[in-house]
C-alpha cells in the first residue's frame, strides 16, 4: 500500500505532466510544513512551505477584511514566472510555480482539480 505522501507526490507529478507550463509544485500544511513536493533541486522546501502558508493566511485575512468573500487563490507575478497558491481543504496549501507565458485559466482549472483530489488524500 502506498503512503499518503507518495500518492500526493504522484498527483503533483500528474499536474505538472498535464500542464507543461507548471515547473514545480508542493503541498504544504497550514502550519508551514512540507507535506509533498515536486520542487527543483536547490529549492529550500522549508522556506517555501513556511512562506506559502503565511501568504495564504494573509490572503484569507485581506479578503475577509476587505469583504471580498472566501479567498480563491493568491497570485504572485514576477519577471521570471508566476506563483499561485490555493487552499487544499482546511489543512493545506497547493503552491505552483509556472512560466510567465502560462495560460492562467488553464493553470487555475488544473490546480482546482488537483486541490480537490489532494483534499481527499488528507
Amino acid at each position: 500500500m502506498r503512503s499518503r505522501t507518495e500518492m500526493m507526490v504522484d498527483r503533483l507529478r500528474d499536474l505538472q505532466a498535464g500542464t507543461p507550463d507548471i515547473e514545480a509544485s508542493a503541498v504544504v500544511s497550514v502550519d508551514g510544513l512540507i507535506m509533498a513536493s515536486s520542487l527543483p533541486s536547490g529549492v529550500d522546501e522549508d522556506r517555501i512551505s513556511a512562506m506559502s502558508a503565511a501568504m495564504l493566511s494573509l490572503g484569507d485575512r485581506i479578503a475577509a477584511e476587505l469583504k471580498r468573500g472566501t479567498l480563491d487563490r493568491v497570485y504572485i507575478s514576477g519577471s521570471d514566472g508566476i506563483i499561485v497558491l490555493m487552499a487544499v481543504g482546511e489543512e493545506a496549501v497547493l503552491t505552483v510555480l509556472a512560466r510567465s507565458s502560462a495560460k492562467l485559466g488553464l493553470i487555475f482549472l488544473d490546480m482546482k482539480r488537483a486541490a480537490d483530489d489532494l483534499a481527499r488524500l488528507l
